[in-house]
């Protein structure tokens, strides 16, 4: 790993949450170090600025281009039809983000166009027309925390979501909503760092750098037939995200 690579490794896991990190002076000698000011020289901890994860002037187009049409970076390429980078209006006020694409995102190299995409449109636009809020899907901005679908849908390991989690990162700064809408427990974690379940986390407001997030529901689980109470949260979580937003 070169001084680059550290560098954007030790900012992701300040974005994170995480304040420290132990590192190795020497054989069998550990010293403990705030990940912010810290890299590893020649096996010595040395104190060094650490450059913005997003660079200078970044846009979609460019983190599109950085992530490449046939990315290798984790294992998430094996079983992949298409990278699923995103939609939307590219300068939202607001961004969802869900926790990778299903088989229908697979396969269109879209965000949320199946079952639980057709449920979150729904979501948006009724929420928004009984609020008298004017705005449809194409209005908001949406993706996922890793842009590739992990096998029969499972959760996204945690080096695939570091991996993954540097372009995220660079999207939400580059768009620079005016809030972020975190759907689901991945989300949660990849954006606030926490272990909380959503259940705990949703209804209030958190930040992420200093993006206000708003955590709720993925609609994947508002499908399930038995979820007729988180439904209603749910739906208590848009109105609050589109008036913060829009009004």
């Amino acid at each position: 790993m070169n001084v680059d690579q550290l560098r954007e490794r030790l900012n992701f896991y300040r974005d994170l949450g995480i304040d420290e990190v132990f590192l190795r002076e020497n054989v069998g000698q550990a010293i403990l170090s705030p990940v912010v000011p810290s890299l590893i020289t020649e096996g010595v901890a040395v104190a060094s600025a650490l450059p913005s994860l997003a660079p200078e002037g970044d846009t979609l187009l460019k983190i599109r281009q950085d992530i490449g049409d046939d990315c290798r970076r984790c294992r998430l390429c094996e079983g992949r039809a298409k990278i699923v980078f995103g939609s939307g209006n590219e300068q939202s006020g607001l961004v969802f983000v869900g926790e990778g694409p299903g088989a229908d995102e697979d396969a269109q190299g879209l965000p949320f166009v199946g079952r639980a995409g057709q449920l979150l449109t729904q979501m948006i636009e009724n929420t928004a027309t009984k609020e008298g809020i004017p705005i449809r899907r194409p209005d908001v901005y949406i993706c996922n925390v890793v842009k590739c679908r992990p096998p029969e849908n499972r959760t996204p390991q945690p080096d695939e979501m570091e991996i993954c989690g540097q372009f995220l990162f660079r999207q939400l700064m580059a768009i620079r909503p005016k809030a972020i809408c975190a759907m689901g427990s991945t989300a949660a974690k990849a954006l606030l760092g926490t272990k909380e379940g959503v259940t705990r986390l949703r209804g209030k407001w958190h930040k992420w750098r200093d993006l206000p997030v708003m955590v709720t529901y993925h609609p994947s689980y508002l499908l399930r037939p038995y979820n007729q109470d988180a439904k209603r949260e749910a739906w208590e979580d848009l109105k609050k995200v589109l008036h913060f937003v829009y009004d």
